[in-house]
């Protein structure tokens, strides 16, 4: 069943098909079933809102029955009731022989599940970390593969792309890069908390990927940004995703130091640090 509500985004019905641990903190949870045959997109940072249960619950409990009348009737169902709903990006999507969507990965971080964390796990993150193999769950997302919840778009006329992101964007980050035709220049930063989160990401573009890990004690993200030397670029485009506090300060720094065209800066703050994603959509 697939219920219309903004075109060209829809809620679609799946299930858990697996999961695999990528690191402590990542975990690629893999998506089925009959609804996907009508999901479509071209893009390699695909936003999606999943729609998750409680503990206890079969499904996430959202009143799709109510039509376009959903997300005043879902925001007034009680906490502890209402799906909990939280924002991602499509990490990989594959199709059957006749083009049609059959599964898709959407990679979890779980922030306060990893060893030695400091902060409580949310409830996606500990949803994430124990999910299993036919759990239910709501995804909204594309009807429409080119819409406007993509934001990577460099101008035909780049000559150099610049990644950086933590963990919530490293799903995004490395889609892209894996998407990337041979001869484009690339400079990358790819933030994690830990050694065992690297990845090993393949490109054929002329990728130089830097990963960052900050239980090493390494230099977060304006500090080792500024300290590198960028190729030569006269049309370069920056694409900054993860904590919106380390991004409005990249933004500045390529902007307003590196002298990057505003124009050709994408930023998105995927998470705010000491706020959970309902505080943070009040605050916006």
């Amino acid at each position: 069943m697939t219920t219309a509500v903004a075109a060209p985004f829809r809620f679609f019905s799946l299930q858990v098909v697996r999961t695999r641990r990528l690191g402590p903190s990542l975990v690629r949870v893999t998506f089925g079933g009959a609804d996907l045959q009508a999901l479509h997109s071209d893009g390699r940072d695909q936003s999606l809102s999943l729609f998750l249960p409680h503990p206890g619950q079969p499904e996430p409990v959202v009143p799709l029955d109510l039509g376009d009348n959903w997300w005043q009737a879902w925001r007034e169902l009680p906490d502890d009731i209402r799906a909990v709903m939280r924002s991602y990006t499509l990490r990989a999507l594959r199709q059957d022989a006749l083009g049609r969507t059959s599964e898709v990965d959407i990679d979890f971080a779980l922030h306060g599940v990893e060893p030695g964390a400091a902060t409580a796990a949310g409830p996606a993150s500990r949803w994430a970390s124990r999910a299993g193999a036919g759990d239910r769950v709501l995804l909204l997302g594309p009807a429409v593969a080119d819409n406007r919840a993509i934001r990577f778009r460099p101008p035909e006329d780049t000559d150099l792309i610049v990644l950086w992101g933590d963990e919530t964007a490293v799903p995004a980050a490395t889609a892209i890069l894996e998407s990337l035709p041979a001869g484009i220049r690339v400079q990358a930063w790819l933030e994690v908390p830990h050694a065992a989160d690297i990845q090993d990401v393949r490109t054929v573009a002329d990728a130089e990927i830097t990963w960052l890990v900050r239980h090493d004690g390494a230099p977060m993200a304006v500090d080792a940004v500024r300290a590198a030397d960028l190729p030569p670029a006269e049309r370069p485009y920056v694409w900054i995703a993860g904590e919106s506090g380390q991004v409005k300060a990249l933004r500045r720094h390529f902007v307003g130091e590196r002298g990057v065209d505003r124009r050709r800066v994408t930023f998105v703050g995927y998470w705010r640090q000491g706020m959970t994603e309902e505080q943070l959509r009040v605050a916006e």
